[in-house]
């Protein structure tokens, strides 16, 4: 969803300072900057799991870790919220309208997702929602994406367009066998590194899927 449904304004990252000076790394250092790096470079992926992969030599942090991140990125959705991609939701709504099944995926956990949800009025937009816990493992792993399949009761992934701004994105779809992945402009990687990742086509913005359907032509570039 974020950098394809939504910005976040830098509260992910502002969440991750404050929890890493929280766990006694200096924001001014060069292993917080290390960190940063790392968590930038992973964007699309279960937020918990990259904390994890931090800490992973120190569970114990890492649990802290990944409680303390969602406390903090709690307390910033509550204090400034996020603001949606233009025309994301009417996109969503003609895509129902023309008879696709619609289901958002986060790398949040359901907490967050659903304070997401609640803020930008989107609680009965799609389908179905799902963050990693939902599904066993967050993207690059497929599995959010099969998990939608079955609780949508759909008979063929390869009917299913995948759709996002990050690599890991692109990754799951492919891993899961969409014959529609589709990159969009709107967020964390470029159009080259999408299409490096396995993006069948890139477009602008989310508000440009309505106009795939009518031009499916356009997936098999």
């Amino acid at each position: 969803m974020s950098g394809t449904l939504f910005h976040d304004n830098g509260i992910v990252e502002r969440a991750f300072e404050r929890t890493a000076a929280g766990l006694g790394v200096d924001p001014g250092s060069a292993r917080f900057r290390q960190m940063l790096d790392h968590l930038r470079g992973s964007p699309g992926q279960s937020r918990a799991g990259a904390l994890e992969q931090l800490f992973a030599a120190e569970p114990d942090r890492a649990r802290r870790a990944v409680r303390d991140f969602e406390r903090h990125l709690d307390d910033l959705l509550a204090a400034e919220g996020v603001c949606p991609v233009e025309g994301a939701e009417q996109a969503v709504a003609q895509l129902r309208a023309a008879g696709l099944r619609v289901c958002l995926a986060t790398g949040h956990n359901r907490h967050s997702m659903n304070t997401l949800l609640e803020q930008l009025g989107w609680t009965g937009l799609a389908d179905l929602s799902l963050c990693p816990s939902d599904a066993g493992r967050g993207r690059p792993w497929p599995d959010m994406v099969l998990t939608a399949v079955l609780a949508l009761d759909l008979g063929d992934v390869r009917r299913v367009m995948v759709v996002g701004d990050t690599a890991a994105d692109m990754q799951a779809g492919r891993r899961a066998g969409s014959a529609a992945v589709v990159g969009v402009r709107t967020g964390a990687h470029p159009a080259d590194a999408l299409r490096a990742a396995g993006a069948h086509v890139v477009v602008d913005s989310v508000r440009d899927l309505p106009g795939l359907l009518r031009a499916p032509a356009a997936l098999r570039r």
